[in-house]
């Protein structure tokens, strides 16, 4: 698996693990903006504002160099998944911590797709979409769209939900979304192109047409 890895990153891995912390470093700061986007996707909006995005990452970069020689000894995913995955499972435990009490009025909101991360939820993607298209002095115009957007994400299948989260949103590779889904990347691609068509008719239909994405 350590193939599935680019060149540079090998390289990294390798002085990494001969102990250069500076090369270490370097390997965890080039998937920061990437695991940054997953974080703020998938943190459940109760603690948005009171949780910050950087310190889940931190706590998640600092498992990672713990658990570094695990990963040497048997690389069974690509190093950004596997730093991925324990930064979610980071984002689980605070998840647990803080909701623990709470219980979510679900309304109109879905889970996208049932993985070993916390859950991306239709009222969060159409929230990510809809900040992209209107500015924040177009209140009402926002929650108009993100009503729409979120009733329209609820009737799509939920993998084609996931795909579309992980392909858009995350800027995951298809190679990558069909590892982390457990698909062929010929599903992959077509059910992201399939889920992106769907959304862009949505977009369209809307008032003002808003299909740039």
């Amino acid at each position: 698996m350590m193939a599935d890895n680019s060149s540079d990153t090998n390289e990294l891995i390798e002085a990494a693990s001969k102990g250069n912390r500076e090369k270490w470093g370097t390997l965890l700061a080039r998937h920061r903006d990437r695991l940054r986007r997953m974080v703020a996707l998938r943190m459940d909006r109760r603690l948005q504002g009171r949780i910050d995005p950087s310190d889940v990452i931190q706590e998640a970069s600092l498992e990672a160099s713990h658990r570094f020689s695990e990963y040497l000894q048997n690389p069974t995913m690509p190093f950004f998944l596997w730093l991925r995955f324990l930064t979610g499972q980071k984002l689980l435990e605070l998840h647990r911590t803080h909701l623990k009490a709470q219980v979510r009025d679900a309304g109109r909101e879905v889970s996208l797709y049932h993985g070993s991360l916390p859950e991306t939820t239709s009222a969060a993607l159409a929230a990510h979409l809809v900040g992209h298209l209107t500015r924040p002095s177009e209140a009402a115009i926002r929650a108009e769209m993100k009503i729409r957007l979120q009733e329209a994400l609820n009737s799509m299948g939920a993998l084609d939900r996931e795909v579309l989260s992980l392909r858009h949103f995350e800027h995951l590779t298809n190679a990558e979304t069909a590892q982390e889904l457990g698909i062929q990347e010929a599903a992959a691609s077509k059910r992201y192109i399939r889920a992106l068509k769907r959304l862009k008719e949505i977009l369209v239909s809307m008032p003002g047409g808003l299909g740039e994405m």
